[in-house]
């Protein structure tokens, strides 16, 4: 496989161009102007045809103005003025409830608009019965995203704020920037519903858009399937691990289990991304693949996957797992190259033009950032042991293609799994030989199960396992670095020395006769 990053991506550059606009109009507020501009930029862009270099200029700025406005989109979207009093309105049930020492938490939509609210209902016997698709009837005040009493600082301890919650705030500095948190998934207000103000009720869903009916559909679905694999005198800690890795629900996870997996690099496993919809497209393949009917088995892989990326909530990183498995699946069909930088470019910008502030997502950048060096260090690396002698030895193959992949998504997240979390998990590459094929078989066990529910024994039996394992691994001494905490500019830093060590490895590896990238 040849390396394209550096002679051949052009959509790498216009992608960091466009989050470079995102973060300037996530600090800067632009009028009216910026339309005009970017129309005006967009034009000479193409009078200076002639002029390569300019052109290329030209397009650049053009990204960079596309993403400022593209974020004041997104900040206007966001920016919504609530009635001062109470009003009433229909809404949908989007999540499972939570409990709260007080209320339960819950995730509403509302009919007439479409907007995301996050609701907490005073808590009785009605709202504990509360279920994903459930229709209500409220009369509450709405206000804006804003700090909460119960998180304007939340401690270190984390009590009541998930691993996905602490990295989207300013979790290294010990505090919880809820309000950010609100707005990257897409929510434009709170409510408090007293016990007397709420009812269900039968709603249309016709106002809302197809693409929202159908993840609330696929999600009413993952309900049922949580439900069917549930096996009475089922530990949590089986249960919760098995739901999290087939069905990305991470609910039912302690901050013990959490803990474990953290400490010894195996929480990628835990969190939906490309290895597991990866095993999944190998699995369909291997189903429906045929070369006579090559597209339409393409068009049947690809459609089980999105139906799939629905079912589990459509997570920021198996969105970019989706998508980069639909151009894979596109190009296939050409023979053209089709896993690359410029795949993985085209995907971060489809992304951030349909959701600008997943740039502020920990699950995009630490997802894109794996794969970006996957694609960049493993082709470095394919020259060090002999091709024929890997395609003699199949397990020495495995082992090494195992070593690379794992080594190379460690460099791309290490620097942010500092800075996030405050630590480096020292032992990574020892879990990865453990979790990837134990992933691997509760994956292809799973339909199975869904069919012969009695069968659960089986993959709870292979997850308690899992989990014992981990749990020696993470009371080694020095399983992990802990108190890192760099700050932004050092973590950046980090990231430009891994590039120019990268650019030097890569003139050295050309003029030693390597594969040029």
């Amino acid at each position: 496989m040849k390396n394209k990053l550096f002679g051949e991506a052009p959509l790498l550059r216009l992608a960091v161009c466009m989050m470079a606009g995102i973060v300037i109009g996530n600090h800067f507020e632009a009028g009216m102007w910026l339309l005009p501009v970017l129309a005006g930029t967009v034009a000479l862009a193409l009078l200076l045809w002639k002029e390569a270099l300019l052109q290329s200029v030209a397009i650049a700025v053009c990204f960079v103005l596309l993403g400022w406005l593209l974020m004041e989109r997104q900040r206007a979207s966001l920016r919504v003025q609530w009635p001062e009093n109470e009003v009433r309105y229909e809404a949908v049930v989007l999540s499972e409830p939570q409990e709260k020492p007080k209320t339960m938490a819950v995730d509403i939509m509302l009919i007439e608009s479409g907007q995301k609210l996050k609701g907490y209902i005073y808590k009785d016997e009605r709202s504990r019965g509360l279920r994903i698709g459930d229709g209500l009837r409220i009369q509450s005040q709405i206000n804006a995203n804003g700090w909460s009493s119960e998180s304007r600082q939340t401690r270190l301890d984390g009590r009541g704020v998930t691993d996905e919650g602490k990295a989207n705030g300013n979790w290294h500095r010990g505090i919880f920037d809820y309000r950010r948190y609100l707005e990257i998934h897409g929510f434009v207000g709170r409510t408090f519903v007293s016990s007397w103000n709420w009812r269900k009720a039968s709603v249309s869903l016709e106002r809302l858009s197809l693409l929202e009916r159908a993840r609330l559909y696929f999600l009413k679905q993952r309900s049922r399937l949580l439900e069917r694999i549930s096996v009475d005198g089922t530990e949590d800690e089986q249960y919760a691990v098995l739901v999290a890795m087939v069905l990305g629900d991470k609910s039912a996870l302690t901050k013990d289990l959490r803990e474990v997996y953290a400490v010894t690099g195996a929480s990628h496993v835990l969190a939906l991304s490309g290895l597991h919809l990866g095993i999944i497209y190998a699995l369909l393949s291997l189903l429906v693949t045929g070369r006579r009917w090559q597209m339409v088995s393409q068009v049947v892989i690809v459609s089980c996957i999105w139906a799939f990326v629905l079912l589990v909530g459509m997570s920021t990183s198996v969105v970019r797992a989706a998508t980069m498995l639909t151009v894979y699946a596109v190009l296939s069909l050409g023979h053209r190259d089709k896993m690359s930088v410029n795949t993985l470019a085209f995907t971060a910008i489809v992304m951030l033009v349909a959701h600008p502030l997943s740039l502020y997502d920990v699950g995009f950048q630490m997802s894109f950032m794996a794969v970006l060096a996957i694609l960049v260090f493993v082709p470095l690396w394919e020259g060090i042991l002999p091709m024929e002698y890997l395609m003699a030895h199949r397990l020495v193959r495995w082992c090494w293609g195992m070593v690379a992949v794992s080594c190379a998504a460690q460099m791309g997240v290490a620097p942010l799994i500092a800075y996030y979390f405050g630590r480096f998990s020292t032992l990574f590459l020892l879990t990865n030989f453990i979790v990837v094929p134990a992933a691997t078989i509760i994956l292809w066990l799973s339909p199975v199960v869904l069919v012969f529910p009695s069968l659960a024994y089986l993959l709870l039996y292979i997850v308690k396992c899992l989990n014992i394992v981990l749990g020696q691994i993470a009371s080694w001494p020095g399983a992990s670095i802990e108190a890192l905490h760099p700050t932004v500019l050092q973590t950046v830093m980090v990231y430009v020395v891994i590039g120019c060590v990268t650019y030097i490895l890569t003139i050295v590896g050309y003029r030693s006769g390597l594969p040029r990238p």
